[in-house]
């Protein structure tokens, strides 16, 4: 495999021993709800991932395997969406990651983030082939039964709330609020997911920023105002980790353009 770019950001340590893992785990999880694993290989796994070394979380996590599955799926997501600058790669690697999570889901139907990453990973492959593209060839439908499946699963799910309020907000600015029923998303239950996420997760930038991007793809450029003042109270959020760091840099240059 091709060496990965490396995080940027050097200027804080985000990394965690066994001990600060654990204490931390429910301020880190905030978002995805992941189970505290009992394996110490996906713990480890998952250090490397809050440190922003991606590549060798993935790959610990793959060694693992087990709940380190999940860990290789959410490094190289999250690397693919921030940090790879080929967009071929990119579209391979969430294609990849969308395989992987949906054979996880088949072997554990009960694990929710095996359905999130395989909606995650399937909903960023979407976007960069185009959505009307990925509506034609049926990927719409596949998401949004993984992401209900995931809050069905694991109802706290802050960042399943958020992916689904993107799946119904992104619909609608693609194809219209009359079209888009025929795909499933409504309006109000896009707007009503993302409040729900920022509800679950409240120091959640991505929330945030995700929130002011399906406002302003719902109801258009009226709700410019609110969606800057979303991102600006993303930008000033206070990172746990490198992946919470991507985000808020990315609020900063939202607020920038």
């Amino acid at each position: 495999m091709a060496k990965w770019t490396a995080f940027p950001y050097d200027d804080v340590d985000y990394s965690q021993d066994s001990a600060s893992l654990k204490k931390n785990w429910k301020a880190l999880h905030a978002g995805d709800a992941e189970p505290w694993p009992k394996d110490e290989k996906v713990q480890a796994a998952w250090a490397l991932f809050h440190a922003g070394e991606f590549q060798k979380a993935h790959d610990a996590g793959l060694k693992a395997g087990g709940a380190g599955i999940t860990v290789a799926n959410k490094a190289q997501s999250i690397y693919a969406n921030y940090l790879e600058k080929s967009e071929k790669t990119r579209l391979a690697m969430f294609q990849e990651v969308a395989a992987r999570a949906e054979a996880q889901a088949q072997a554990e139907p009960g694990n929710a983030n095996a359905h999130y990453w395989m909606a995650y990973a399937l909903g960023r492959y979407s976007q960069g082939i185009s959505v009307t593209k990925a509506l034609a060839q049926g990927l719409g439908g596949k998401i949004k039964q993984a992401l209900e499946t995931t809050i069905s699963l694991a109802p706290k799910h802050a960042d399943a709330h958020i992916a689904l309020g993107a799946f119904h907000a992104e619909v609608i600015d693609k194809v219209g609020k009359l079209l888009g029923r025929t795909q499933g998303a409504d309006a109000s239950t896009g707007l009503k997911l993302f409040q729900e996420a920022i509800k679950l997760n409240p120091t959640s930038a991505i929330a945030m920023i995700e929130y002011a991007n399906g406002m302003v793809m719902i109801e258009g450029d009226k709700r410019m105002g609110e969606a800057e003042k979303l991102y600006a109270k993303a930008a000033a959020c206070e990172a746990v980790d490198a992946m919470d760091r991507l985000d808020i840099e990315m609020a900063k240059a939202e607020l920038e353009e």
